[in-house]
């Protein structure tokens, strides 16, 4: 029964928490400037640059096209220079972070982009700055998409730090694959493949909670 493999579940589990957290939270400090400013770059939008809005669009999209798996291995250099090893849970936080950030970029524009242009008219007959309304207008009415964004993007983490383990990056996935399919382990298997599922739905349902906490409409 799963109980029995309890001693191997847990540590997995708390390495998938530190991968996914941080990596989630590097990707947000990273990804939600580029959003915002491939938001504000737009040629119709408070600081047109056409140019640096395509170069920054081309990049992102760029970055999104790779297939995680692929990503992991093409950036294996760089991820032995950052972490000093490109094997194991901290290896694995690299190419979760990079494979995040034009994830979170994209979705923190698309929120912003749902706020009335109304209320940035009203922001500019104010006299505000750009600034001023990106951090008093924009983000705190895009707030309740960029939760759930940020909720969207955990969740994607969580999938990809299973495939980090096909490659040694440790937790539930590695996991799955050394003891539950290498070893022919079915028990082992169906409660790593619960704990996913269950962890999967507890981050979904708080950051439902939050969208609805947070949500003016």
């Amino acid at each position: 029964m799963w109980y029995e493999h309890f001693h191997l579940l847990w540590p997995a589990l708390l390495e998938t928490l530190y991968m996914v957290f941080v990596s989630g939270g590097v990707s947000v400090a990273v990804g939600v400037p580029i959003g915002v400013l491939l938001f504000i770059t737009r040629s119709d939008r408070l600081m047109p640059m056409p140019g640096l809005h395509h170069a920054l669009s081309v990049i992102v999209n760029a970055a999104r096209s790779i297939p995680f798996i692929i990503l992991m291995v093409a950036i294996i250099p760089l991820t032995r220079l950052i972490a000093g090893t490109s094997i194991g849970t901290t290896a694995a936080i690299v190419p979760l972070t990079l494979g995040a950030i034009p994830f979170v970029a994209r979705i923190v524009e698309a929120s912003i982009t749902e706020v009335p242009n109304g209320l940035v008219e009203a922001g500019k007959t104010m006299g505000a700055t750009p600034y001023q309304i990106v951090s008093k207008i924009l983000l705190p009415e895009a707030f309740p998409g960029l939760i759930h964004g940020v909720t969207l993007t955990l969740v994607t983490l969580v999938g990809y730090s299973a495939m980090a383990g096909a490659i040694g990056g440790g937790g539930l996935g590695d996991l799955g694959i050394r003891y539950g399919y290498q070893r022919f382990d079915g028990p082992l298997m169906l409660a790593t493949v619960v704990v996913l599922i269950v962890l999967v739905q507890l981050i979904q349902s708080f950051g439902d909670f939050l969208v609805r906490r947070f949500d003016r409409r």
